[in-house]
């Protein structure tokens, strides 16, 4: 963006960011573990829209771990870091210590295993992560989902309204005033309701962060609309011309005058 301000090109920016999950009580708990579990760990975690943390109600939290630990087993096999797995490597050595160093910061509900050596870290959920912590400060970008329970919605909202809004949010509920609240209190580039990832992957929507996430818009038609320039012209008749219009026609004024009263 600063190169091209020099010459005023116009850009659009996707910059990433901490994009939350949240589970209400009311949601489909198996298909929300089976779909966050999909979108988080596809290429671990390395995707700009991934789900970066979760907030799950405190009453199906139990349940909701037990469902993701399955989700995980389902897609990822029982050893994803055994030799011959197609689970995804981390992309290099400065990014997989910086993962690692993340994981002592929170207990392993789910995984926690590296192979240093080949740069793997298993998917990883964890609990009894700090809001203060490293893993809440920046974009965690690999295979790690901290989880945190949440007892009130206006609880789960002012958490993340009060971070640098995300480039993408996910809601799992089936309660259509809760989707109503949360898609219009919480501001964000784009997102799901009882999915992950998807808003992408569709050529009709368009893609983009909000503030600290991002710039503009892209995808489909709305690509060609970000890199286009609308050219206004206005062609006016030459049939006939109001002299309201010019200075000094005040008879028109007068009349104008007494109408607008």
């Amino acid at each position: 963006m600063e190169a091209a301000a020099r010459r005023l090109t116009p850009v659009t920016l996707e910059l990433g960011g901490k994009s939350p999950c949240i589970v209400a009580p009311d949601a489909k708990l198996a298909t929300a573990a089976q779909r966050i579990a999909w979108g988080k760990f596809l290429n671990a975690g390395q995707t700009c829209i991934a789900p970066d943390y979760a907030l799950v109600h405190r009453s199906v939290l139990g349940d909701f771990l037990r469902l993701l630990k399955e989700a995980v087993v389902r897609q990822f096999g029982e050893a994803p870091l055994a030799p011959g797995s197609s689970y995804t490597r981390i992309v290099n050595e400065k990014h997989f210590r910086r993962l690692r160093a993340l994981l002592a910061e929170g207990e392993a509900a789910i995984g926690g295993g590296c192979d240093e050596e080949r740069l793997l870290i298993e998917p990883t959920v964890l609990t009894g992560v700090p809001w203060d912590g490293a893993a809440m400060r920046d974009e965690i970008f690999g295979p790690i989902l901290p989880v945190f329970p949440y007892d009130d919605l206006e609880e789960a909202l002012a958490r993340i309204a009060a971070r640098p809004k995300p480039l993408a949010l996910y809601l799992f509920t089936e309660n259509a005033s809760v989707e109503r609240l949360v898609l219009e209190r919480l501001s964000f580039g784009g997102g799901c309701v009882n999915d992950t990832l998807l808003h992408c992957m569709n050529p009709h929507l368009p893609f983009g962060g909000v503030g600290t996430s991002g710039i503009g818009a892209y995808h489909g038609r709305h690509s060609f609309e970000t890199f286009s320039h609308r050219k206004s012209v206005l062609k006016q008749t030459t049939l006939f011309d109001m002299a309201v219009r010019y200075p000094h026609f005040r008879p028109a004024l007068s009349i104008l005058r007494k109408v607008l009263r």
